[in-house]
Order: structure tokens, then C-alpha cells, then sequence
């Protein structure tokens, strides 16, 4: 099946299956991966029934994370930007809300949005490509641990894999961890 077919399957699954009271448990099954208190976490704000992530983004940064959020840029690129849940956002383009802050900063650990993934950690997202983009070039920065976020339900056999796609290294859903 093509992406393309694959991403509208999901889109409508995810749509239909969404319940907003779902979310990750922090102790279960984020705990373990945030150990390093000076470490920056990007996260995103979260849209179109995707799993809401700014929960653990709250814990974090009580435990004196930094946090960061994505900004599109041009040519389906963007950069992490500072946030602290105390500063306003705005609202792009695309309906997402950005942070104003002008402080770039790159996180160690990155917490993605998808709309489907499969049990090789690979991961489907809206088509633009910005993730991908995003994950190739950080990598070559610095050591960054990516972190898929999802419902069980968003899980797919196997998909479909370009050259330019991006493995995750872990995918957490609200059952179960994939590494």
C-alpha cells in the first residue's frame, strides 16, 4: 500500500479512535528514559488527534528539563525553539501553535508525533518530510535520543520505507514501549 493510501487510513483511524482521557503514564514508561536533568527535550504541541504529549512536557520541566518546540521554517525545514509553559505562543500557518522565543536550542531527546509506525520503529507522518529532515541533520550535531509517541492502535505490519526516512529509536504508546 502507498504511503499516500496509508496516511489517510490512519488519519481516519486515529480520528475515530481518539479519546483524549488516553495518555502515556510518565512512571511506566518515560521515567526511564529521562535521567540527565540538564538535558534539553524537544517536544510538540499537539493537533489533529495526535496523543498528547505536553503532559510529560509539564513533568519535565518541573524536574528542570529544558523544553523546547518546533517552528516551521522554509523548504519543509524547522528548528527547536525554548519554551517554558509560563510563555505565550502563536499559532502558524497550519494551525499549530508555536513558542515566540527566538533561542534556538537542539534537544538530546526528541518526542515525535506520527501517524502510524510499525515493529522496525519506522514511522509515518503527514508527508512533509520535516522530522526526517530535522532527525539527519541533528544527528550529525549532537547524540539525540528520538521518541515516537502513539496510540496502540496506530501500529501498522510494515511500511513502506524511503532512503530519506528516519528510524525512531524508541515508540511509546499507552500500552507498550518498542525499542
Amino acid at each position: 500500500m502507498l504511503k499516500v493510501n496509508l496516511r489517510k487510513k490512519f488519519l481516519k483511524i486515529r480520528k475515530k479512535n481518539f479519546d483524549r482521557n488516553i495518555k502515556i503514564n510518565y512512571h511506566n514508561f518515560i521515567k526511564p528514559f529521562f535521567k540527565d536533568k540538564k538535558k534539553i527535550v524537544g517536544g510538540y504541541f499537539p493537533v489533529n488527534y495526535e496523543i498528547d504529549c505536553l503532559n510529560i512536557l509539564r513533568v519535565l520541566e518541573k524536574k528542570k528539563f529544558k523544553i523546547a518546540l518546533p517552528i516551521i521554517k522554509k523548504k519543509n525545514l524547522m528548528e527547536f525553539y525554548q519554551y517554558s509553559f509560563k510563555d505565550p505562543l502563536k499559532v502558524n500557518k497550519y494551525g499549530i501553535p508555536e513558542p515566540i522565543s527566538k533561542k534556538i536550542i537542539n534537544p538530546d531527546y526528541l518526542i515525535v508525533p506520527l501517524v502510524a509506525f510499525d515493529k522496525n520503529l519506522y514511522r509515518l507522518g503527514y508527508g512533509g518530510g520535516y522530522y526526517d529532515r530535522y532527525l539527519k541533520n541533528a544527528k550529525k550535531r549532537k547524540k539525540i535520543l528520538s521518541i515516537g509517541f502513539a496510540f496502540s492502535f496506530q501500529k501498522f505490519d510494515k511500511l513502506p520505507i524511503d532512503t530519506f526516512d528516519q528510524k525512531l529509536d524508541v515508540i511509546i504508546t499507552e500500552r507498550k514501549i518498542y525499542k
